[in-house]
């Protein structure tokens, strides 16, 4: 069951309300997970309730993705803005400096925040910002080619394609190595979730000039990738270890690029080990 949350963050025209959907469940430590470019917060349903027996789990609809609309006139969809809203929740929400896990863009916030300090823990799964340009420019077509598609696709051809097994690996092939596992009814929703983004271009466009190249010292980093990863290859999860040498590296056998789905238990039990 989604909720929704309204806080305030600066702006240079002066503080905006910024509203976020969110889903919240279990207990023990808080854990904030958080979903990449033109997916919704029930990309994490895999894991979720594996995650709820051992912490208090917030699964949060990004600005303009899911069921949170944009940000408001006065802020743009980059990293700093970002950071101060998933900042500004936190307290709304009494989450005192929660673990954190992420997916893709997700990851890369995570990684934000864990920069910042925000937050206890950091587990990454296939995060971006550590592509070269190349890779950047190729990922970033194949997702401009994925959102084409979601919105020219008519639901009822969606629904219909959703039904099969085949179909549900020509709609979501890119990103999970195993698509005829996720639902039918999931896989409805996510396609229109990626064609409904109202975050969608301002988001990408942002991240045309985005690199992370920080270290992130004093506290527990893990980096996840899949190895059937096909929109960020996973030797960029080698790259991402030399920019943080105490990370933990893990390898996700048999994942695509959204690992919550293709090994639900593996992929719990990383971010609860990361989360300690």
């Amino acid at each position: 069951m989604s909720a929704t949350v309204t806080f305030e963050v600066p702006s240079p025209q002066g503080r905006r309300s910024v509203t976020l959907s969110y889903t919240r469940v279990g207990s023990g430590e808080p854990l904030l997970l958080l979903h990449g470019i033109g997916h919704h917060w029930q990309a994490w349903e895999p894991v979720i309730d594996i995650l709820a027996t051992e912490r208090d789990v917030i699964a949060v609809d990004l600005p303009g993705f899911g069921a949170s609309p944009s940000l408001p006139d006065g802020l743009v969809h980059d990293l700093p803005t970002m950071n101060t809203a998933l900042g500004a929740l936190c307290e709304a929400l009494e989450l005192d400096r929660p673990h954190v896990a992420g997916n893709s863009l997700g990851g890369l916030l995570a990684l934000e925040l864990g920069r910042e300090k925000l937050v206890r823990s950091v587990t990454a799964l296939s995060p971006a910002g550590f592509w070269t340009q190349a890779e950047r420019r190729y990922a970033f077509g194949v997702l401009m080619a994925m959102r084409q598609s979601a919105r020219g696709l008519p639901v009822p051809l969606v629904e219909r394609l959703s039904r099969t097994a085949a179909g549900r690996t020509v709609l979501t092939s890119t990103i999970y190595a195993r698509p005829g596992r996720r639902s039918p009814e999931a896989v409805v929703a996510e396609t229109l979730a990626l064609a409904g983004a109202t975050g969608f271009t301002e988001t990408l466009r942002a991240g045309a000039t985005v690199q992370f190249t920080d270290d992130i010292p004093g506290i527990p980093v893990t980096v996840a990738w899949g190895t059937k990863d096909r929109l960020l290859l996973r030797r960029q999860g080698v790259r991402a270890k030399g920019i943080i040498p105490k990370a933990r590296l893990v390898r996700l056998p048999g994942c695509g690029h959204v690992p919550m789905n293709d090994d639900p238990a593996l992929v719990a039990r990383v971010i609860l080990d990361g989360s300690r």
